[in-house]
C-alpha cells in the first residue's frame, strides 16, 4: 500500500508553443507562427494558469524551471523577466533553482542571450542537432553550420557558464564520418552537457508519413560507439542513456523526471505529475493543447484536459521505466520517496533480474548491468503491472482526488 512520508522534489515546466517552422521530425506540441505572437496575452494566460496552481504546490520548494516549446526564445526579454517576476512572486523558488531555456541558434535569438542572462535564465538548451548544413536542410532547421557555432560562442559570451548542445546521429544518409565530425565541433564548443541521441521516425510527423533513407543497424551501432567514445575522451560523463556532463553539471530539471519527481506543467499542452500526502494519491494532468483553446480557457478549470490517478503499479513500473535509464541507477531511498512504497514491493521482480545478471545493487543502490542495459526494454517488461506482485496489483480505487485550486 501506498504511503507517502515526505513530498518527492518538485519542478516547474514552462510551455511556448510556437516556432518558426515545425521540423519533419517533431512531435513535441508546437506550431509554426503564422502572424505575431500574442506575447502578452499568453504571459498573462501563464501567470494566471500558476495562480490557480499555487494551492497545490503551497509551501513547496521549486528546484528547477525548465521553459521549454516549440522556440521560447522568441519570446522578448521583458515578457521572460515578467514572467519569472511572477513565478519567484507565486512559488517558492530556490534561491539556487537551475533555470533553463530552450533556444534555437538563429541570429534574432542570438542577439536576446544576454538579456536573457540577465533575466534569471542561467542555463541554455541549445537545438543545434547537427553542423553539417545538408543534413540540417534535411531536418528542416532553419539555421546553418556557421549560425549554430555563433550561437554557442554567443551564449559563452552572455556568461552561460551552464548550457547544452543538443546533437542528433543516425541523420538521413548519415555517415561515420560526418557523425564523428559533429561530435567534434559540438565538444571544440565548451558545453558544459551534451545530449546525443538517435533520430526516430515518432508518429503523426512528416518523417513518418515519408519516412527517409536512415542509415543501416551496422552503421547506426558505430556511429553510437564511435560518438560515445569521442564524448569520454572529450571529459563528459555519460548519466543517462543520451545524456552526458562535464563538471557534475548533469540537468537538475531532468533528473527529477528520471527519478520520478514531480512537476508542474503550465502552457498548451503541459503535463503535470503531483503527489499529495495527505490521500496518498499520485494525479498526473494535461492542459489544452492548442494555443488558441489555452488562451481562451487559461483562467479556468477548462484548461485542463485530461486528468489520471497513478496507481501503484503504473507508479512502479514509471519509476523503473525512467530510473533504470540512469547510469547510476537509483537508491532505495528515492524508490520509496517518490512512490510512497516501500522496495518490498519490487523485491521479487529485483531478485530475478540479479539473478538473470540485468541488475545490479548492494544494500542501498540499483543499477542495471551492462547486459541490462543493453536490453533494457526485455527487462523494464518484467515490471509491467501484470508481472508484478498479484497483492500489489490493487492501486487506488473509488473516487478521483481532485487538485486543489484547479
Amino acid at each position: 500500500m501506498r504511503h507517502f512520508t515526505e513530498y518527492p522534489p518538485l519542478s516547474l515546466y514552462i510551455h511556448f508553443p510556437w516556432c518558426v517552422r515545425k521540423c519533419p521530425y517533431c512531435d513535441f506540441n508546437s506550431h509554426a507562427v503564422k502572424e505575431e505572437i500574442p506575447e502578452s496575452q499568453y504571459i498573462d494566460a501563464l501567470i494566471a494558469d500558476l495562480e490557480q496552481h499555487a494551492p497545490d504546490i503551497w509551501s513547496r520548494s521549486v528546484d528547477s524551471v525548465f521553459i521549454g516549446g516549440g522556440t521560447p526564445s522568441l519570446i522578448s526579454s521583458e515578457g521572460i523577466d515578467r514572467l519569472m517576476g511572477q513565478v519567484r512572486a507565486l512559488t517558492k523558488l530556490e534561491p539556487r533553482a537551475e533555470i533553463t531555456m530552450e533556444a534555437n541558434p538563429g541570429t534574432f535569438e542570438q542577439q536576446r542571450f544576454q538579456e536573457y542572462r540577465d533575466n534569471s535564465i542561467n542555463r541554455l538548451s541549445i537545438g543545434i542537432q547537427s553542423f553539417n548544413d545538408a543534413h540540417l536542410k534535411t531536418l528542416g532547421r532553419i539555421h546553418g553550420a556557421s549560425e549554430a557555432i555563433a550561437a554557442c560562442e554567443t551564449a559563452l559570451k552572455a556568461g552561460f557558464d551552464n548550457y547544452n548542445i543538443d546533437l542528433m546521429h543516425g541523420l538521413p544518409g548519415q555517415t561515420v564520418d560526418e557523425a564523428k565530425a559533429d561530435v567534434v565541433q559540438a565538444v571544440n564548443l565548451n558545453p558544459t552537457h551534451l545530449s546525443y541521441y538517435q533520430l526516430t521516425l515518432e508518429p503523426n510527423t512528416l518523417f513518418a508519413a515519408n519516412p527517409p533513407r536512415l542509415p543501416d543497424e551496422p552503421t547506426l551501432e558505430e556511429i553510437q560507439d564511435q560518438g560515445k567514445a569521442q564524448i569520454a575522451e572529450a571529459g563528459f560523463e555519460q548519466y543517462e542513456v543520451s545524456a552526458y556532463a562535464r563538471n557534475d553539471r548533469r540537468c537538475q530539471h531532468n533528473l527529477n523526471y528520471w527519478l520520478f519527481g514531480d512537476y508542474l506543467g503550465i502552457g498548451a499542452g503541459a503535463h503535470s505529475k503531483l503527489s499529495f500526502p495527505a490521500y496518498n494519491s499520485i494525479v498526473r494532468h494535461s492542459k489544452a493543447r492548442h494555443p488558441a483553446d489555452y488562451l481562451k480557457t487559461a483562467t479556468s478549470p477548462d484548461r485542463i484536459r485530461g486528468e489520471t490517478l497513478v496507481s501503484e503499479a503504473d507508479a512502479r513500473l514509471e519509476f523503473m521505466m525512467n530510473a533504470l535509464r540512469l547510469n547510476n541507477g537509483f537508491s532505495v531511498q528515492e524508490f520509496e520517496g517518490r512512490t510512497g512504497e516501500t522496495i518490498a514491493s519490487v523485491r521479487r521482480l529485483i531478485d530475478q533480474a540479479q539473478q538473470d545478471g540485468l541488475i545490479e545493487r548492494d544494500l542501498q543502490q540499483i543499477k542495471t548491468t551492462d547486459l541490462g542495459a543493453r536490453h533494457l526494454d526485455t527487462l523494464l517488461h518484467r515490471f509491467m503491472p501484470d508481472n508484478q506482485d498479484s497483492d500489489s496489483k490493487t492501486g487506488l480505487t473509488g473516487t478521483v482526488i481532485p487538485i486543489i485550486g484547479l
